[in-house]
């Protein structure tokens, strides 16, 4: 088989990770495999100077150095011996994807979700389309690697991989729903800062945004539970969700409420938790007892990291729960991931 060609359309949080965690992939860690046997980065759509994407390639405020050497000649950015082209471009619709022979874009911009949008990177030549954000629900698939990316078919050429917090929290719900039938449930988002608030007061039309980052526990709009209800269709109308932006600048806590048709304890929860992070969910479930905080999961590749010393039982059906993920790292090494599942439909 040979090599994806992918290109990333974005170069910020999420598209320097994905490159990131690309490269890093052939250290091996967490099972990982060498990504560089079936995925080959062409090229690079971001505005930004070639400068200032080859420093913020090799400088990371979370992730530190990057492991290899970055350079820029004109405007190629060159890492090891791989050189990969870099493109200023603000319309997909004028993106040389056909003459790149592009098979995926990994659509990281934040400014597109439709399926239009999308549909200027297949008319530009790309093959598919994965969006790193949720996108509109008239996309092709919406996928949460692990849970239904074995439904990802030939003709799904428009796909979103839903969010960070929906791919930290369905796995968990789908595997309490499995073993105890979920009757309804509420999620709390604790979110570090993003780029869309702004470091001291300054307009937003969202007025809560536009207040400083570092200062304020910040409420925000969320529809987590939209998202959860398009993975999980038989939970329709049985979650709500509210998200809140803390003064972190990575690694997100969702406090996981949900009432259970069957009774448990506290040892039923966090046995089965433990299992499935140990077989069916392993590839995105991580289960832990140590006494960490946030900085601890940063780095981490995991969709979600059960935190089993927070597990509460009320009245043997009321579960709470915490969980973590790192919203960048664990994010980017999901849409490699389903970057994979997609390439494995295409027919060249």
């Amino acid at each position: 088989m040979s090599k994806l060609r992918v290109a990333i359309n974005g170069y910020g949080r999420i598209g320097r990770s994905i490159l990131r965690a690309y490269y890093e992939s052939a250290l091996g860690g967490y099972d990982q495999v060498d990504l560089s046997d079936k995925i080959e980065i062409v090229a690079i759509n971001e505005l930004a100077s070639p400068e200032g994407i080859a420093h913020l390639t090799q400088f990371d405020s979370s992730h530190g150095r990057f492991m290899h050497k970055v350079s820029v000649d004109n405007q190629t950015l060159c890492i090891k011996d791989d050189k990969i082209q870099l493109l200023h471009q603000p319309d997909p619709a004028l993106l040389p994807w056909r003459q790149l022979k592009i098979d995926i874009v990994l659509e990281c911009s934040g400014v597109f979700s439709s399926r239009d949008d999308a549909k200027k990177h297949l008319d530009a030549g790309a093959l598919k389309v994965l969006f790193s954000h949720p996108a509109d629900p008239d996309v092709d698939k919406t996928v949460i690697f692990g849970i239904n990316d074995h439904l990802v078919g030939a003709d799904d050429l428009i796909v979103s991989n839903g969010s960070c917090t929906t791919n930290c929290v369905v796995p968990v719900i789908e595997a309490l729903d499995r073993h105890f039938c979920v009757r309804s449930g509420t999620i709390t988002t604790i979110h570090s800062s993003m780029n869309d608030q702004p470091v001291i007061d300054a307009y937003h039309p969202d007025l809560r945004r536009t207040r400083a980052a570092s200062q304020s526990i910040i409420p925000v709009d969320t529809k987590l539970a939209q998202g959860i209800e398009r993975i999980l269709p038989t939970l329709k109308g049985k979650m709500e969700a509210i998200s809140v932006r803390v003064p972190t600048i990575n690694v997100t806590a969702m406090d996981l409420s949900v009432t259970l048709e069957r009774r448990v304890d506290i040892k039923d929860i966090n046995q089965m938790l433990k299992q499935e992070a140990q077989s069916r969910l392993s590839a995105i479930l991580d289960y832990t007892e140590m006494p960490l905080v946030s900085c601890d999961f940063n780095h981490d590749p995991h969709s979600s990291i059960v935190d089993g010393t927070q597990t509460r039982v009320s009245d043997g059906h009321l579960v709470k729960l915490l969980l973590w993920c790192d919203n960048e790292w664990g994010f980017a090494n999901r849409m490699l991931d389903t970057c994979l599942v997609m390439g494995k439909t295409i027919n060249h």
